[in-house]
């Protein structure tokens, strides 16, 4: 494949329209140059640019493909051809072209690929048709382009065609043949005729230049994924087709373009046409670019101008000025013209907005670098407009002009705004992060000491003052403070962690040290602070006590370990003692140890606890005894635990004292059920205490802070929190105790007053929004903790809490003149609240999707809401009831997620811009009318990227003239001219990421911006090369950024709140930007100065973490520092000292005060230490007022799963399994498992496949099912007691390793090891906490690896000839998988987030360890995370990345050389054998990649590329791919999806036929065909699936989209209609619909019920349906008319459970009637009716009422209530969950009385009476079916499903039973055991 690479020309750029919301330029990796860069125009120099560079996606198909050669058109494999299609030679060309051509376009044509379900998968963004039309004939092109959501559009062009015509899925253009003729005296145009219909006879060769992007853009708002398939009609030739998504010229050759030197791409020697020497190629050709900037002029055809340039100038299309009034309405077609010997000029229309353009002579690219600065043009260009600064319509494409040709001798020096540092630190509101349990009292108890997130807040309990300890990189996990007051420690919570000593009187730190602890969770000083303990873990996860020697510290000595030891005990505290520094004490769970420091080791003695050592013990604290005096000898030791039993030990002698248990007291109103004894009942779950002189304080999970005389008689006061307490800790003079809560509380008790003071309130999860109120100081907030809070700006405390269980709050909006809030929620709510009675005014639910971002007008008019689906919403906010004025959907980007600055409003109140309706876009709209001002397409701003550039946040500036300021994902802002949108300045973030907030000051003097973790805050009025500073302190993205109302302070929202001080001098003035002040030559100095407008200022490079370059460090006075990490970039010239970072943190002690100084030119830094002064003065604050919207309390959050699909997460379950189960003896049972319907979809890699013996297995729940692909018969494997997770074959196959979840009593989740040839588990394993993501075998079989899942991040080795475990190592982050090297048995791999793990096994003896080496993700996948591996041909191994990329690594060199866009989503699978890979995503697709010149690239290293791998086929299954085994030579396999669904794969045929499948969701009922030979399932995804009974394949599949099919019926054999039988299904929209088997169609649609449907029955003859709604109605309707006409109201108010039809003799039971019925409803009531409905009658026979079942676990939650005939005695009536008890209940309607009760072990949940048999099939919640016989009274249990057993059916004969458990189907075979 040849390819050819180029920049789009200058001159051909584009105009936006109203209706493209996308780009407008081509986004091409390469760009020629123009003049000023010489011979770099060449195409051959830009080829071997564009191979040193970055592949861009899809880089196999770049430069450009050739798409006839590539797919071999030719030989007709991969392509088809109909009719007459033939290869001739052309005169004109002198080449062989194809000739299609015949009466009827749809008989003659050529195809690619060959059938529809195959794929081109062309990514290039243009698609270049050679061909000619024939002449008088006509022709058709049609074209399938998928979108990037799935949608396959087509879009055909012809001169068959008259008018323009478009649908949802169809594009339609006319191709005209147009003739014009110019006007007399002038240059303007008429219209001379259009050559309509058929082709002229002077038509010529054609290149059609499509832009796919741009057409689906434009016409229907979609975004072009790739091109699927092309069809050539007749009539026509056709040369070749090309793809690229560089934009070609091809007038201009390669040669023309490298000797003119002219800035265009010209086209590659194999896409040329021949010119004759001497003559135009616009006298021989054509050239059709469609769309083009003619598309979008008010005409009715699209005009493309095809006549030769003017003498002198370039070949190409030059701008016209073209503005429109009015969005475009008129068809659109490419015309052909007739060649003329006059130019085309296409006249202008009036325009609404003013025009901004530049007209120049000599337009250049300056040239960056160098003090002066030249370029001239070759060519002159007259009076050409600029036209991508032209406003068309109400749209503009906004980009810089190119400025004109100017030298600068000398710039000057920049002078310098901002003071240094011009923001600090004055209060943070929040408190843990890490962990909520550090709170410290000082010596005096005058201040607290907490950490919040990755700062240390030292608090003055009296006056609310805060000084700050700043220096973590990460969350505090542990904080110590000695007794002397002169020492604090803290850890870091990131591994390895990185400890700090501070002194505590002046703020410095004085060690920086890391810990050999790989996480510490404890830390302990002594008194004197000599002395320092800690606790934590290594990198095994082995837990770790260190003590540390800091006596020299503070003389400039150094920490020094002075002793560490391993324990296997499980610590949870540890505390030094208080007498005597060498004796320290642990506790943890079942044991108390006592340790000792002595001659530099630590050794440890357990206090024996007797019949208490399983108690799991929490908090400990030294006491001295209560009479004794000041005596070293008399202490004690008090200990407590979860179960409530608080210890009193005599360390002395090593004996427990006392035991107490503190009990919760008895209600009275509540009888005392049984007596509850010292070691029985339930205590109360003390989580700590704390011990002064003569009281003891304990905190406990019931969220009590109980204070309890030493002798524990009673308590003398308590206080009730709002979560569970997580530490408590009396202050020195034992008077007050401080506590904390697991919700961010912490607060203290005076005892004396017995008064309860908050001293500090805190968000629990990330801060999303804020929102400051005008007058009062009040801030709003909103959090991923579900809470909304208002605070006092004045005293940093908490004033209300609204609480939102259900919804989470997004963005929230305070009314500038009402004291009044909005608040947007995940549901799509805004609410309105009420400041003065804290209650809600008025809600509206207009949107549909997750509220995005809140505003209000400054004038108090109107309020803004936008979500997630797009919709924009404007409402009157003026009246204190805000009402919906307009909902207008689809207007912005539905890719955005909660962001107070996706919204945003001028400061006059006038305008409102927002992000939309793309990503890219940005649009300006009235804000009273909604009237469109203005449209900025953002991804064209930045040209020289390969990457699409989109807006993240707006923001307007608050002076004139006004600014709008869009922040983009290329880390820059830009600021726009609100008016014009043309680019006034940019600025370039001086961070890793993007700028998720802005915000201006009201004088326009400074610009704020959240950076990642830190905020940015820039001299906003200097535009050339404004100072910049940047302060960190968050240890999370900030997500919002704000000025106070008065200016005087900044808001930065993240993890925390932080409020700092702006300390600007008051002698500059504020002042008007002065970009439109400044003269042109000022304009043009500033430019130059800050290094051309063209190009960013470039960043300083942020080190990485594994090889930090140097940095530059210096040293100066900073008098009156604040404590904040700052960074500016004003420094000047200064002396250098080279130190790597890793160096100076372990030489130098690390200080508060980190200002590192990035300057414009240098990249100089600073590190210096300063005291910190106590600067925050808050007053006295009132109590806080809580107001909560529920009871629920706010929890800590789990550990959050990694954005990737590969991580298996167990499917939620309420239910539990049983222990107590009587399975039957072997031999004896009287059911069989037969069959398991389904794969689980849920699992990941849990499918395993050997081609050679055929071995086949996958999981289903908790069985292991093995099937015989030939037979279809299976074995079930049973071991599991959860879910199953993960699979995985040993290389022989005779070993199977299966591992599931954690269940909810076990500590560890369970790895099975199967035996395959006999299929008996053969070991056990146990290790993961959680559950296991990946197993793999060695190739060998020697070794097992398991890794667990994100939260246990444990990789461990086991050996397989013991299964015992060699080696357990802690991951520091999630990794998605792992696999062995197939060539080296000790070579094993991960992938995970930001890098490859290798792994080597070294063996010493017995001894097994393992070496790590990581390397990054190599930087074209940028952010992504490496997802999949497979090994290929040593030694290449392949990795797919959550982007969509395939990187392929060098294992011996151990880095990556070739990358390759494979994807669009998450590549979860990959697999490698020879030359072919296979990749299957999570957006369904399989694709198979010819990868055999992948060994060969490897020796070109970094400068490989993949042009030569190619995709070979691809499939689009059901769901994203889980798993995947193929044979050797990867023509077939076996993939599994998430819809619960096995294909066969064959490539050779490419096709997927469905092995497995089942239902995705809840299977809801089960009913059989009258001759057994169907059955019939329903489930929760709205599907009816009809099955064949015998080999239980899916026959037909009924689905109902966006409803759920909750009940089913099946009609009777006495129907009358055998050949006609019928389903009928009730869905949750309260419809019936009746389909038809023998038709597959749906007959009848019904709608009797206003609610969702739980039961349904035909009658006894099949012609009536019997159906129950959830409110408790019983309707009656014909199946022949659908006409309802009975409704029984009598179970109203619960939903009917169960409805049964069977016939009777007539009068019997002493009643009229054929039928029997019953209906049974959820408030244990049934009642039974016979009915003759021929004769419209109906009698109540019975009516049943039980007690409700006494339910002592789950109150509230009862057991269905289920009822049916007895089929052997027709006159029982059999129930179950009706009645207080656990039991069945036989009722005889002939007797009127129970007469039978049969005892069950737990409530029933399901219920089947077999017909033949005397058989009852039970189902219940915890996971167990009983089997009980009525004859004998004898009951069997089994096992097999892992939840709760909903359903169970016996087939009419009584042969198999169906149970059903969520979504798994289990088939029993009765025996006649």
């Amino acid at each position: 494949m040849a390819g050819g690479s180029g920049g789009r020309p200058a001159g051909c750029r584009r105009v936006s329209h109203p209706a493209s919301p996308g780009s407008r330029v081509p986004h091409a990796p390469l760009t020629v140059p123009g003049p000023a860069g010489g011979g770099e125009g060449s195409w051959r120099a830009a080829q071997d640019r564009y191979s040193r560079g970055v592949a861009p996606s899809a880089a196999w198909q770049h430069p450009f493909l050739n798409v006839f050669r590539h797919f071999r058109v030719d030989e007709w494999k991969r392509s088809s051809k109909e009719g007459d299609v033939a290869m001739v030679t052309d005169k004109t060309l002198k080449s062989a072209v194809y000739r299609i051509r015949g009466s009827v376009s749809a008989s003659n044509y050529i195809q690619l690929p060959r059938t529809s379900t195959q794929s081109l998968g062309l990514t290039g963004r243009y698609l270049y048709v050679l061909f000619r039309p024939l002449p008088t004939k006509h022709f058709v092109i049609h074209l399938d382009v998928s979108t990037e959501d799935g949608q396959v559009i087509r879009v055909s062009f012809s001169n068959l065609f008259k008018e323009f015509k478009s649908s949802a899925t169809w594009l339609q253009f006319p191709f005209v043949f147009q003739t014009r003729t110019p006007r007399r005296g002038g240059d303007t145009w008429s219209r001379k005729g259009n050559l309509a219909g058929v082709a002229p006879s002077s038509a010529r060769w054609t290149c059609l230049q499509l832009d796919l992007q741009d057409t689906l853009m434009f016409y229907l708002n979609r975004r072009y994924s790739h091109l699927k398939s092309i069809r050539l009609c007749a009539s026509l030739l056709v040369r070749n087709l090309y793809t690229s998504d560089l934009c070609f010229d091809p007038a201009v050759t390669v040669t023309e373009a490298r000797r003119a030197k002219l800035p265009v791409t010209p086209v590659p020697r194999e896409m040329a046409f021949p010119v004759p020497k001497g003559e135009s190629w616009h006298d021989h050709y054509i050239h059709i670019w469609f769309p083009s900037d003619g598309s979008k002029a008010p005409s009715n055809q699209v005009q493309k101008s095809c006549t030769p340039p003017e003498e002198g100038h370039v070949s190409q299309r030059l701008p016209h000025q073209i503005a429109f009034s009015k969005p475009l309405q008129n068809s659109r077609s490419p015309v052909a013209q007739i060649p003329s010997p006059v130019l085309v000029s296409v006249p202008s229309v009036p325009k609404l907005l003013p025009e901004v353009s530049l007209s120049y002579k000599h337009p250049e690219m300056s040239k960056v670098g160098a003090p002066n600065i030249h370029g001239q043009h070759p060519l002159s260009w007259e009076k050409v407009t600029d036209a991508h600064m032209v406003v068309s319509g109400e749209h503009v494409l906004a980009h810089k002009s190119a400025g004109a040709s100017m030298t600068l001798e000398d710039t000057g020096s920049c002078k310098l705004f901002l003071p240094d540092p011009v923001l600090k630190l004055k209060g943070v509101i929040g408190f843990g992060g890490h962990s909520t349990q550090w709170a410290l009292w000082t010596k005096d108890g005058a201040a607290v000491i907490y950490p919040c997130h990755a700062i240390i807040i030292v608090l003055h309990v009296d006056t609310g003052e805060q000084r700050f300890f700043l220096g973590h990189t990460d969350k505090v996990s542990a904080l110590a403070l000695d007794g002397n007051n002169m020492l604090l420690a803290s850890a870091q919570m990131q591994p390895p962690s990185m400890m700090r000593l501070w002194d505590f009187q002046t703020g410095g730190c004085l060690s920086l040290f890391r810990s050999p602890l790989h996480t510490v969770c404890s830390l302990s000083f002594s008194g004197s602070g000599a002395l320092l303990c800690g606790v934590g873990k290594d990198r095994h996860g082995k837990t770790v006590v260190v003590a540390w020697g800091t006596d020299q510290v503070g003389i400039d000595g150094e920490v020094v370990v002075l002793a560490k030891v391993h324990t296997d005990f499980d610590v949870q505290t540890f505390r030094i003692a208080f007498f005597d520094e060498t004796r320290m004490a642990s506790c943890g769970r079942g044991s108390v140890r006592l340790w000792r420091l002595r001659g530099g080791a630590l050794r440890s003695c357990a206090v024996d606890l007797g019949e208490h050592c399983a108690l799991e013990l929490t908090d400990l604290a030294f006491a001295r005894a209560l009479d004794s005096h000041w005596v070293p000898s008399a202490y004690m030791l008090y200990v407590c635990s979860h179960s409530g039993h608080i210890l009193e030990i005599d360390p002395q002698h090593m004996a427990v004292q006392h035991i107490r248990r503190l009990l919760p007291t008895q209600s009275p109103d509540v009888p005392l059920t049984e007596k509850q004894t010292f070691s029985s009942g339930s205590g109360i779950s003390i989580r700590s205490l704390s011990v002064s002189l003569t009281m003891c304080a304990v905190g406990s999970e019931d969220g009590y802070l109980r204070v309890w005389p030493l002798d524990f008689s009673s308590v003398l006061l308590e206080a009730e929190h709002e979560g569970p307490i997580s530490s408590v800790c009396f202050s020195p003079d034992g008077l007050r105790v401080l506590s904390t809560t697991s919700s961010g509380h912490l607060g203290f008790l005076d005892v004396p007053s017995r008064e309860y003071t908050v001293l500090a309130r805190s968000h629990m999860a990330p801060v999303l929004a804020l929102s400051m109120e005008q007058s009062r100081r009040q801030l709003a907030t909103v959090s991923l903790d579900h809470t909304v809070r208002i605070w006092d700006l004045t005293t940093l405390r908490q004033l209300y809490d609204f609480m939102s269980p259900d919804e989470a709050p997004c963005a929230v909006a305070f009314h500038p003149m009402l004291p009044t809030f909005f608040c947007g929620f995940s549901s799509g709510a805004v609410r309105s609240f009420s400041l003065e009675n804290s209650g809600v005014l008025v809600e509206h639910t207009r949107h549909r999707g997750a509220i995005t971002s809140l505003v209000t007008t400054p004038d108090g008019s109107f309020l803004f809401s936008s979500c997630s689906q797009g919709s924009l919403v404007q409402y009157n906010c003026a009246v204190p009831r805000c009402c919906v004025l307009r909902v207008a959907a689809n207007m912005v980007s539905q890719d955005g997620h909660p962001n107070p600055n996706t919204l945003a409003v001028s400061g006059d109140s006038r305008r409102l811009a927002f992000v939309g309706p793309s990503k890219c876009m940005v649009t300006v709209m009235e804000s009273a009318s909604l009237d469109e001002l203005l449209r900025v397409d953002v991804s064209t701003l930045n040209l020289a990227s390969s990457h699409l550039d989109w807006a993240v946040a707006v923001c307007f500036s608050p002076g004139v003239p006004v600014h709008l300021l869009v922040s983009t994902s290329s880390k820059k802002v830009v600021i726009l001219d609100a008016m014009s949108g043309h680019i006034i300045r940019e600025l370039s973030s001086v961070r890793s990421g993007s700028c998720s907030s802005l915000a201006v000051s009201e004088d326009s003097r400074f610009l704020l911006a959240a950076t990642g973790r830190a905020i940015t805050i820039w001299d906003y009025p200097t535009r050339a090369n404004p100072s910049t500073q940047v302060y960190i302190g968050h240890s999370e993205s900030v997500q919002a950024v704000a000025f106070t109302p008065d200016q005087q302070q900044v808001l930065s929202a993240g993890d925390a709140i932080f409020l700092w001080d702006v300390l600007a001098t008051p002698e500059r003035q504020p002042g008007v930007p002065p970009d439109h002040e400044a003269g042109p030559n000022v304009e043009q100095l500033e430019d130059i100065a800050s290094g051309a407008r063209e190009l960013p200022r470039q960043q300083v490079p942020v080190p990485s973490q594994a090889s930090p370059p140097p940095l530059s460090f210096h040293a100066r006075p900073l008098e009156g520092s604040a404590v904040t990490f700052s960074t500016s970039d004003e420094e000047g010239p200064c002396e250098e000292s080279h130190v790597s970072e890793g160096l100076l943190q372990a030489q130098a002690p690390a200080p508060p005060v980190l200002v590192e100084r990035e300057a414009s030119g240098a990249g100089d830094g600073l590190r210096e230490t300063a005291r910190v002064p106590w600067a925050l003065t808050v007053p006295p604050h009132h109590h806080n007022q809580t107001i909560e919207w529920t009871t629920k309390k706010t929890k800590i959050q789990p550990p959050t799963r990694p954005d990737s699909y590969k991580h298996f997460i167990p499917r939620y379950k309420t239910s539990t399994q049983t222990k107590s189960v009587s399975f039957p003896p072997t031999g004896r049972e009287q059911l069989r498992l037969k069959t398991v319907v389904g794969y689980n979809g849920n699992g990941r890699a849990n499918m395993v496949w050997r081609p050679d013996t055929g071995f086949f297995a996958y999981t289903c729940g908790r069985l292991v099912v093995v099937e015989d692909l030939h037979s279809g018969t299976q074995q079930h494997w049973l071991g599991h007691p959860e879910e199953i997770s993960t699979l995985a074959l040993s290389q022989d196959g005779q070993v199977l390793a299966s591992a599931s979840c954690r269940g909810n009593t076990a500590t560890h989740c369970q790895i099975c090891i199967w035996d395959v040839p006999t299929g008996f588990c053969q070991h056990l394993l146990s290790h993961h906490d959680t559950a296991v993501q990946a197993l793999a075998f060695s190739p060998v079989d020697e070794f097992l690896v398991t890794l667990g899942d994100y939260s246990d991040c444990t990789l461990a080795l086991w050996s397989t000839a013991t299964y015992e475990l060699l080696s357990s190592t802690c991951l520091p982050e999630p990794m998605h998988g792992v696999a062995f090297n197939p060539w080296d048995a000790n070579e094993l791999t991960c992938v995970g987030t930001g890098a490859i793990t290798f792994w080597l096994l070294q063996q010493c003896g017995t001894d097994t360890s393992l070496q790590v080496h990581r390397e990054p993700v190599p930087e074209v996948v940028g952010a992504a995370e490496l997802t999949s591996l497979c090994y290929g041909p040593s030694p290449l191994l392949y990795c797919g990345s959550s982007s969509g990329q395939v990187c392929v690594w060098d294992t011996s060199a151990g880095h990556c050389f070739l990358t390759w866009e494979a994807d669009d989503g998450e590549i979860g699978v990959l697999l490698c054998s020879g030359s072919r890979l296979v990749s299957g995503s999570n957006t369904r697709r399989l694709r198979l990649w010819a990868v055999g010149v992948v060994p060969e690239l490897r020796c070109k290293g970094s400068s490989a590329r993949s042009s030569s791998v190619y995709m070979e086929h691809e499939l689009t299954l059901d769901g994203a791919v889980v798993s995947a085994s193929f044979d050797s030579g990867m023509d077939m396999g076996i993939v599994g999806t998430t819809a619960g669904t096995l294909w066969y794969i064959s490539w050779m045929e490419g096709t997927s036929t469905r092995l497995i499948s089942g239902h995705r969701s809840k299977v809801n009922e089960v009913v059989f065909s009258p001759s057994e030979s169907h059955c019939a399932t329903c489930g929760e995804d709205g599907s009816v699936r009809v099955w064949s009974l015998a080999s239980m394949e899916l026959v037909i599949q009924f689905q109902v989209l966006n409803q759920s099919c909750l009940c089913l019926a099946w009609s009777p054999s006495s129907s009358g209609r055998p050949e006609q039988q019928q389903v009928v299904a009730g869905y949750s929209d309260g419809t019936l619909r009746v389909f038809s088997i023998s038709r597959t169609a749906m007959e009848l649609k019904m709608h009797p019920h206003r609610t969702a449907l739980t039961a349904i029955a035909f009658s006894s003859d099949g012609h009536t349906i019997l159906s129950g709604d959830k409110d408790g109605l019983v309707a009656v309707s014909h199946t022949r008319t659908g006409m309802t006409f009975r409704v029984f109201n009598d179970h109203w108010g619960a939903p009917i459970s169960a409805i049964q039809s069977t016939s009777k003799e007539y009068g019997d039971l002493g009643v009229e009637g054929v039928d029997l019925w019953l209906a049974a409803s959820g408030d244990q009531r049934v009642s039974i009716w016979a009915s003759d409905w021929s004769l419209n009658h109906c009698a109540l026979l019975e009516w049943l009422s039980f007690p409700a079942p006494v339910i002592t676990e789950a109150p509230g939650l009862l057991p269905p209530s289920l009822a049916a005939f007895c089929p052997w005695d027709r006159e029982l009536l059999v129930c179950v969950g009706l009645g207080a008890y656990e039991e069945v209940v036989f009722y005889s309607l002939r007797q009127k009385q129970v007469v039978q009760k049969t005892p069950l072990p737990f409530f029933a949940t399901s219920l089947s009476l077999s017909p033949g048999t005397h058989l009852m099939a039970v189902g219940f919640a915890e996971c167990m079916l009983r089997l009980l016989d009525c004859e004998s009274g004898t009951a069997q249990d089994f096992a097999g499903h892992d939840d709760s057993v909903h359903l169970c059916r016996f087939t009419p004969s009584a042969r198999l039973l169906f149970t059903a458990a969520h979504n798994e189907i289990l088939v029993w075979e009765v025996t006649n055991s």
